[in-house]
């Protein structure tokens, strides 16, 4: 047998297989608890600011660190919360996870965000942590997705809604983009969960309420 033909064979041993899921469950919790690293309450106790939870909007998110602690605040949590999507995706890259794989340690990290285990499972809404995944995933899928942000943005005025609805077409742009049906999947989860946890915004949309950006 060529050198060749027993690589391949190992290649294809159970112990190999084994090896390869045991990785991929290791990251998927990574990603989870990287999520739950809720980077709004870790910035607002720090920066002497309180529970975001409690105030403002309720929502430990950039936009409500802007109205509590400044443009330091919601900077930081921007980052921090879009990091939390990027790097437990990007350690599955360089690990090889298949996509099937890199799917479910984004939505681990999505997850991680709206529910994180060491703040009693009440984080926010995870815009920015959904698009680290998603430029984590494909770079031209994560673009694809904030200029839909900001097209309906300048359009519309409203956070909120360029929020619902280039996280709406995230699907799509992942199944044309990338071709991966494990990826549109997740990204159908994570626009789902989206939706769901702006369910106070979309009544608010209904009634004409919501607040466009640039007023008070």
């Amino acid at each position: 047998m060529s050198p060749q033909a027993a690589q391949a064979l190992l290649d294809r041993t159970p112990a190999k297989g084994w090896n390869a899921a045991m990785t991929g469950i290791l990251m998927v919790l990574i990603g989870y608890l990287a999520g739950s690293l809720s980077t709004g309450i870790i910035v607002a106790r720090l920066m002497g600011l309180g529970d975001p939870r409690e105030d403002g909007s309720g929502n430990p998110g950039a936009t409500n660190l802007l109205r509590l602690g400044g443009r330091s605040a919601a900077a930081a949590t921007l980052l921090g919360d879009a990091l939390k999507g990027v790097l437990p995706v990007l350690a599955g890259h360089a690990l090889g996870l298949s996509n099937g794989l890199l799917a479910l340690v984004g939505l681990a990290a999505f997850l991680g965000h709206l529910y994180p285990i060491f703040f009693g499972f009440r984080g926010g809404k995870g815009i920015a942590t959904g698009l680290g995944v998603l430029v984590a995933w494909s770079w031209l899928m994560g673009v694809a997705v904030m200029l839909s942000w900001l097209a309906v943005a300048a359009l519309m005025r409203m956070s909120s809604l360029a929020a619902l609805v280039s996280f709406a077409l995230a699907p799509l742009y992942a199944l044309f983009i990338t071709g991966s049906r494990s990826l549109a999947a997740a990204a159908a989860v994570m626009a789902l969960l989206t939706t769901w946890r702006h369910r106070s915004n979309i009544r608010r949309i209904v009634r004409g309420e919501e607040p466009r950006i640039g007023r008070r």
